[in-house]
């Protein structure tokens, strides 16, 4: 069985606000079974996957890791909606960054509707100022593949850029997990109302029916990326 199908799983129950003995019980098993299911201790015959599939209105491939689109719907850089504009757009035939644009923009337009419903001044601005200097970065480096490019153009030196940006990060990284605890940063505001904003993959694709599968397959791509790394 792939080993996302015990995540999703569980993640759905939650979802549900089902505990694990009202969904073992609608899905015909003993709460312990759910249980080894759900831990990938055991795994499950083909007919309960679909059974599940069918109990949680999503498709066999998004139970299964195989797609992160709650219908299992794959993505090109030609269906790939662009919530900047609500039309498709390629930039000539160029296949794969327009596809990388469209998942990040998408995945933006989220993620700043949801600091709106935050309404936290030091919230938003914690948030812009980190992707404003991821961009940065990958910005200057792409600018520096050409070494015929003027570096005057920066006022930080080559040498400096990369271990100052990457202290600037960890440091907004450090405010914003700040904002929710009880010891606020200097000239922070706390973040009052977090339960304000609930996400869950249906909610995802009930608010954002463009740019949900944006944000869900950057996801995906982004936790496969780092599991090579473990």
């Amino acid at each position: 069985m792939i080993s996302d199908f015990p995540r999703i799983l569980t993640l759905l129950r939650k979802e549900k606000k089902l505990s694990q003995k009202q969904a073992a019980s609608d899905l015909g098993i003993s709460q312990a079974l759910l249980s080894h299911y759900e831990k990938g201790i055991r795994e499950c015959g083909l007919s309960f996957v679909v059974r599940c599939a069918d109990y949680y209105g999503v498709s066999c491939d998004y139970l299964l890791g195989r797609s992160p689109n709650r219908q299992g719907q794959t993505i090109t850089a030609e269906t790939l909606p662009d919530a900047s504009t609500g039309k498709d757009n390629l930039l000539g035939a160029s296949v794969l960054p327009t596809l990388n644009k469209k998942l990040l923009y998408n995945s933006i337009h989220i993620l700043y509707d949801f600091l709106e419903k935050y309404n936290n001044k030091s919230l938003t601005n914690e948030v812009s100022s980190y992707l404003s200097l991821s961009v940065y970065k990958m910005f200057r480096l792409l600018y520096s593949l050409n070494k015929k490019n003027p570096d005057c153009l920066f006022s930080v030196s080559e040498e400096q850029y990369i271990p100052v940006s990457n202290a600037a990060l960890i440091l907004s990284e450090a405010k914003l997990l700040a904002l929710s605890g009880s010891k606020l940063p200097k000239g922070m505001e706390k973040i009052e109302t977090p339960e304000a904003v609930s996400i869950t993959t249906q909610s995802l694709s009930e608010q954002y029916p463009q740019a949900a599968t944006s944000l869900l397959n950057l996801t995906k791509n982004a936790e496969s990326r780092m599991k090579k790394t473990l």
